[in-house]
């Protein structure tokens, strides 16, 4: 295709109000680029929207199809759970990360997303004068825009120059100020794909004990490390976990990308017992709540949406429980996304591009959901800008809180052979108006 024309593109970004394409959200980006399409009338290759590129599991379809038909629609759900749903993730916390977390300490949310907005509320609350995020960056930019819609102050750490030991006296420089009350980050990471080492594990959570810090596990991509053959109940090598050396943890599991149920909005936020029970002054004050685990479910996300829907606590049940006993392999269902990767990084680096984010200490990255490239002589914005002149979608890195110049790659959407054409096709335009050598 020919570039979008400049005055085209300015058009587009005015008429949709985006004044600095570096800092819109990836919804805006999708929608900027659905709107060239629309006006070239050409089919533009998506990397930017982490859609599930897989069907659904039928296992989730079918269970909830059986509880509608029960009735349960005309019901209320309990605002903590249903108990299939906590006894089952439960279950597969156990047979898949090798960790205890009760039942009664795990809780239904609206995906994620609901997950984190919400504990950021309870989590500036909890102690006065720990009132800030930290970041373990590059992150998932919807994260950041929560903690500034809550008006919470945060702070970032690009692990980029920091992994192995030398995260300890970064971490150290933030927390040891003592207004930090949580810590977040995603494992795998979400845009860059690297995973923490058991050391920087122990290494967070040891400063999380170290300055009372609560570690908020994004595990929105569950065992999908496909260097390691995870997702075998109750056998090694298990999910890597903060949680097996800190109480001070919240996880995060969610269906959207494991079981490609995305579209149904559910997902569990798991405490520590300890930090489930454990009383602060000010919510006893301000809900008449004590305990951090009941503040949470009865104080916060009762406001918040009254309860999960019914049926798909069922359909998440119902899948859980499926891959504990054995009858749905997830993590080799998933593995598709590490073919697409290993295929559309080589399209990438034949044509002068890098990628960013791309060790594990000395071992090299995961295939998996993302991965990070950049560009020389571009920055990670005006590379985005001008690749989505070339038809290729994607965002930037800054908009993750990284302080590296690249694009995040997201490969869900890269689902037959005629899009991995498109795409060599547009980088190899690309490569030879932009010639790196």
């Amino acid at each position: 295709m020919t570039p979008v024309n400049e005055e085209i593109f300015a058009g587009a970004l005015r008429s949709m109000n985006i004044e600095n394409i570096s800092s819109a959200t990836i919804r805006q980006i999708l929608a900027l680029a659905n709107r060239l399409e629309a006006h070239l009338g050409e089919e533009f290759v998506h990397l930017e929207m982490g859609n599930p590129g897989l069907p659904a599991s039928e296992i989730g379809i079918e269970a909830e199809h059986q509880a509608l038909l029960s009735g349960v629609a005309s019901k209320y759900p309990n605002i903590a759970g249903i108990p299939p749903l906590k006894e089952s993730a439960s279950a597969f916390l156990k047979a898949f990360l090798n960790i205890d977390i009760p039942a009664r300490c795990i809780v239904p949310t609206v995906g994620s997303m609901q997950g984190t907005f919400t504990l950021f509320i309870l989590l500036g609350q909890r102690i006065p004068g720990k009132d800030t995020i930290l970041f373990l960056d590059p992150g998932f930019p919807a994260q950041h825009h929560q903690a500034k819609l809550l008006g919470i102050k945060q702070e970032s750490v690009d692990v980029y120059d920091c992994r192995g030991a030398a995260l300890e006296a970064r971490l150290e420089e933030h927390l040891s100020k003592g207004n930090v009350t949580a810590m977040l980050y995603s494992n795998p990471n979400n845009p860059a794909w690297f995973n923490f080492t058991d050391e920087e594990h122990r290494i967070i959570a040891r400063l999380a004990d170290k300055y009372d810090v609560i570690v908020v596990e994004d595990h929105a991509y569950l065992g999908m490390d496909f260097r390691c053959r995870y997702g075998q109940p109750y056998t090694a090598p298990y999910i890597p976990t903060v949680a097996r050396y800190t109480d001070n943890c919240v996880m995060l599991v969610s269906a959207s990308k494991i079981f490609s149920y995305a579209g149904q909005r559910i997902a569990v936020v798991c405490m520590t017992p300890s930090l489930y029970e454990r009383s602060y002054d000010y919510l006893k004050s301000f809900y008449d709540i004590p305990t951090f685990g009941d503040a949470y479910t009865f104080g916060v996300l009762y406001c918040a949406s009254s309860g999960v829907a019914h049926s798909v606590q069922y359909g998440f049940a119902e899948m859980l429980r499926a891959a504990v006993e054995g009858r749905l392999d997830f993590v080799k269902e998933c593995e598709e996304y590490g073919r697409r990767a290993a295929i559309a990084k080589k399209l990438f680096t034949d044509n002068g591009f890098h990628i960013v984010y791309a060790l594990d200490g000395e071992q090299p990255i995961s295939d998996g959901f993302f991965f990070t490239v950049g560009y020389p002589g571009f920055t990670g914005d005006a590379l985005q800008r001008e690749l989505l002149r070339y038809g290729v979608s994607t965002i930037s890195l800054p908009s993750t809180g990284s302080k590296q110049e690249g694009l995040r790659v997201c490969v869900s959407l890269l689902n037959n052979p005629q899009i991995f054409d498109l795409l060599e096709t547009r980088l190899k335009e690309f490569n030879h108006d932009y010639p790196t050598a």
